[in-house]
């Protein structure tokens, strides 16, 4: 590995050494915003490796460019890109000054996610919605799993009382029917997706692209609900930032977090690198003071890098890695051992991921090709075990054997991507892709104490082919077809796809319709294993599995309008996916342990079908308003007798019919920044094993509030930020949760913390 980026670095260093000029062709200039001059924007020749910024006076000048017609580029985050044409000649120098404009709302990013090309959002024929990291910073989501709450048609759900592992629900379906890429590669895991939501620390996130629905059937299976696509930072310039909370839980238990990141960027443009560092210390947390916690304690060191190198003209190499280190630790007693603790889960992970992508275009650009390879690699060791009583049986044989585990999983894939613009097909242009790819995925988990092993290898080959036909400037037809050969399926599943748009006057109509799959597979939540009842209690997959399969259907319109002071708009979406042989979770006795077991079967059909409704709106440039309510219902053909001791009942389980969210921010003239957000959660049927009996929880109201003051120093080129507030401000939180040792550790469901005041302090360069 190491020759190979040795040879990677002289080729890049021998290319640019070749590709050096002597022209004495120069550009030199200055960039302003409303009177006022802009340091550190980034200027280029666009397709080109020459570039340079701004100083701290808004001033630019590049030397010996290449002669022809170019494009010029002044770019800045936050704030409109603007392009200029320019006749380079010579030994002649010119000037070409900017006036650049702030965003108002981002109507028009430009996303990769629902067609795996790159494409503004308003010309998509897939709605992708976008969450900047700027944003999540305004909203103090310290983690991916904060974060996407924030999203319409998204919940996210706290699944133990004990270890607090999460998953993400989209559109009415549970997290294994949602996938999570990073940077576009699909190596979050099964086993990852248990705790790897928390792990993930949102400084080292650039923006999140959320497809919503089975429209994002090309990246394969696990995409019935959705695709979340996390792109992590690459450098815009070269700057550093540092930060620092403390935050207290309803007055008790402390939670101290510690980010920094650090960009830097050649002087011409054709190489830069990100840094970024996250620490956390949390405390437990014990809600209803019966000594064991609601909250477990955490201990959470990441860090990493993405870099990028433009090797030659329209070439691009770019390259990711991370480390992440967690423990985790729930339960009583943790001044002792684990396995002396009267109930516990204690978790140690070590998660390294990381990616290499090439990419280049050719035949005028209207060609392009990208080789991938990206993987991941956890390695865990676990506790979860109920100390037996004295004078029982099983007592010494809990201590001479306690229940630890040993994980070890990876994931590695591959592929290749081919784009190529026909710019006269028909009656417009078309922008066909054919990709395929390798996924490998392998995990074994051993508890040697419960006779507990899951030894499980997938391979998935999947083939795909995409049509992207402007067919009038004001339609587009979005087509694909994807072929998969899944190891634990006997046959190829052909899943097809089709979106189209329709776009006038500041308004979209889409309409798509999809199918998708579901390997009969052990995903994340059938990898936890639950306290109840004085027990533990797992999930065992029946013999004869099958593939689940669906189909979706959505339908949306979209309008935007902008005036010189505000802008407004608003999206109104209908979904509907049907799921055959429909996957379930029913009670099936115990094992030879005495253990419970839940079993997961082929079910009856069922259908998941709602609407979702957003409204954004920025008045001035400094009042932003956005919000989303989803309204849905989850059912199956026929009931599902989720317990043997109770009816059934033909309603998905832990799965509200009403959930939705707002954040409203002000940013003013004189540094002063607030936010204000919140997260609505509905009723939902939600088992207590310990009863057997299906409770219907609260609806629940989550109000945070987040106000911050900058100064900017100049003569030291830093600017320092104060800021402060309260999450759950109001104390939205369960209040019945299940009690003592033989808790019933899944009875959880609301707010994922109780109230928690905040303070902190940030630096970064101006």
């Amino acid at each position: 590995m190491r020759k190979l980026i040795g040879c990677l670095i002289a080729t890049i260093v021998g290319i640019n050494i070749l590709n050096a000029q002597n022209t004495d062709a120069n550009i030199f200039g200055d960039v302003q915003s409303e009177g006022e001059h802009l340091p550190f924007v980034s200027i280029y020749l666009k397709g080109t490796q020459y570039g340079s910024m701004t100083d701290h006076t808004g001033h630019y000048m590049l030397t010996n460019l290449p002669e022809g017609e170019h494009i010029l580029v002044a770019s800045l985050v936050g704030f409109k890109p603007v392009e200029k044409k320019v006749l380079i000649v010579a030994g002649k120098t010119l000037e070409i000054n900017f006036v650049l404009e702030e965003k108002v709302l981002s109507l028009d990013d430009v996303v990769v996610t629902g067609t795996k090309t790159f494409k503004r959002k308003t010309e998509s024929a897939v709605v992708v919605n976008v969450l900047e990291g700027k944003k999540l910073e305004m909203l103090q989501a310290g983690t991916l799993s904060e974060g996407l709450a924030f999203q319409p048609g998204l919940r996210m759900e706290t699944d133990c009382q004990t270890c607090n592992y999460t998953q993400l629900r989209m559109n009415g379906l549970g997290g294994g029917y949602s996938q999570i890429l990073i940077n576009s590669r699909p190596v979050f895991s099964p086993l990852t997706g248990l705790y790897g939501l928390e792990q993930i620390p949102t400084n080292m996130i650039e923006r999140i692209e959320v497809v919503r629905g089975g429209a994002s059937a090309l990246y394969g299976a696990g995409a019935i609900g959705g695709t979340v696509n996390v792109i992590t930072k690459v450098p815009a310039n070269s700057s550093f930032s540092a930060s620092t909370s403390r935050s207290v839980i309803n007055g008790s238990a402390t939670d101290q977090q510690i980010n920094a990141n650090a960009g830097i960027l050649s002087d011409r443009k054709n190489s830069g690198l990100t840094l970024f560092a996250s620490h956390r210390n949390r405390e437990s947390y014990d809600h209803n003071g019966d000594g064991f916690s609601e909250l477990p304690k955490l201990k959470n060191n990441s860090f990493g890098l993405t870099s990028f190198f433009l090797p030659a003209p329209n070439h691009k190499l770019e390259i990711s890695l991370s480390s992440m280190y967690e423990y985790r630790r729930g339960g009583d007693s943790e001044e002792l051992p684990a396995y002396l603790a009267e109930q516990s889960e204690e978790r140690t992970h070590n998660v390294l991921m990381g990616g290499v992508d090439y990419s280049f275009s050719f035949n005028d650009n209207l060609s392009s090709l990208a080789v991938y390879l990206a993987g991941q690699n956890t390695q865990r060791d676990h506790y979860t075990g109920i100390k037996p009583e004295a004078d029982d049986e099983g007592y010494i044989e809990h201590l001479e054997n306690p229940p630890y585990g040993i994980t070890d999983n990876e994931t590695y894939m591959g592929g290749f991507q081919l784009n190529h613009l026909l710019s006269e097909f028909v009656t417009g242009k078309n922008n066909l892709t054919v990709g395929a790819e390798y996924n490998y995925d392998m995990v074994n988990d051993e508890i040697k104490a419960y006779d507990y092993l899951l030894d499980q290898t997938t391979r998935n080959v999947g083939g795909y082919l995409q049509s992207d036909w402007d067919i009038t400037r004001k339609l587009n037809l979005l087509t694909g077809l994807r072929a998969d050969k899944h190891n634990m399926v006997d046959h190829v599943i052909l899943s097809p796809r089709v979106s189209a748009l329709y776009k006038q006057n500041g308004m979209q109509l889409r309409a798509s319709w999809s199918t998708g799959f579901r390997p009969p597979q052990a995903f994340d939540a059938d990898m936890h294993i639950a306290f109840s009842g004085g027990g533990i209690r797992r999930i065992l997959l029946a013999d004869d599995l099958e593939e689940e399969r669906s189909q979706s259907i959505s339908a949306s319109v979209n309008y935007d309008k902008p005036t010189e002071q505000y802008i407004w708009g608003v999206t109104l979406e209908g979904f509907y996916t049907r799921l055959y042989d429909a996957y379930v979770l029913e009670e099936n006795g115990v094992d030879e342990q005495g253990n419970a077991i839940l079993e997961k079967r082929n079910g009856p059909n069922s259908t998941v079908q709602g609407v979702t409704f957003e409204f954004r709106g920025n008045y001035n440039r400094r009042l932003q308003l956005e919000s989303g309510i989803t309204l849905q219902s989850s059912i199956y053909d026929e009931v599902v007798y989720w317990s043997e001791e109770l009816e059934g009942t033909d309603k998905y389980l832990r799965t509200p019919d009403a959930y939705g969210y707002y954040t409203l921010t002000y940013t003013s003239l004189w540094g002063v920044q607030g936010a204000l957000s919140g997260v609505y959660t509905g009723p939902m049927l939600v088992p207590y094993y310990n009863g057997p009996e299906l409770r219907e929880s609260d609806a629940f109201f989550e109000h945070n509030i987040k106000l911050s003051y900058g100064m900017d120093w100049h003569r030291v080129g830093v600017d320092v930020e104060f800021y402060g507030g309260v999450q759950n401000i109001f104390n939205a939180y369960q209040n019945d949760f299940d009690t003592g040792k033989n808790r019933d550790s899944n009875y959880i469901y609301g707010p994922s913390r109780p109230r928690t005041v905040y303070f902190g302090l940030k630096v970064m360069s101006l």
